[in-house]
């Protein structure tokens, strides 16, 4: 578990950096020694998709999308105030999982299929299915799959110039 002060220190980032980062994506602010591995994890994806110039309205796009999929999935179940990004941490299964909450789906992402129906909270139903109210995972997925086919393309067309910035900031370190 970490402080806010050892995620500032961990990442490098200051406090209001990573503050408005925390209120851009809507993540909980926690106390005391209280931030998770699979928090920090997700701080330090975000970090590297900017890094490597993956705009960050198409990363909050994916995380809203992402979210509001877990929850049409009944993955909220939880009740932990973390419960969107506590696979963060999680390491097997990569291409089944969704990019930013890390979510296992069960099926290699892309896929557009998905097992609905699956309920993991102990509450009782709505009175109407999401579909009848407009919500359907499936439209969802088309929507993630959407964004989430240009991030591969975006990094491998930016990778030459982070991987030229870091041989320059390696020659320029040597240099001084």
């Amino acid at each position: 578990m970490y402080t806010f002060a050892n995620l500032t220190r961990t990442l490098n980032r200051s406090a209001i950096y990573l503050r408005g980062l925390q209120s851009r994506f809507e993540l909980p602010e926690c106390d005391g020694a209280s931030y998770s591995d699979a928090y920090l994890d997700l701080l330090k994806k975000l970090l590297h998709l900017r890094t490597l110039f993956i705009p960050e309205e198409t990363l909050r796009n994916l995380w809203q999308i992402e979210k509001k999929l877990l929850q049409l999935l009944h993955a909220d179940s939880t009740g932990s105030i973390t419960w969107f990004l506590d696979a963060c941490g999680a390491r097997t299964h990569p291409k089944q999982r969704l990019l930013l909450t890390n979510y296992n789906m069960g099926v290699e992402i892309p896929s557009k299929t998905l097992q609905l129906g699956l309920n993991f909270a102990d509450r009782l139903p709505e009175l109407f299915s999401g579909r009848e109210m407009g919500e359907d995972a499936l439209c969802l997925l088309n929507d993630y799959l959407k964004l989430y086919a240009r991030i591969p393309s975006d990094i491998k067309a930016e990778l030459p110039m982070v991987r030229a910035a870091a041989r320059w900031g390696r020659q320029f370190l040597k240099e001084i």
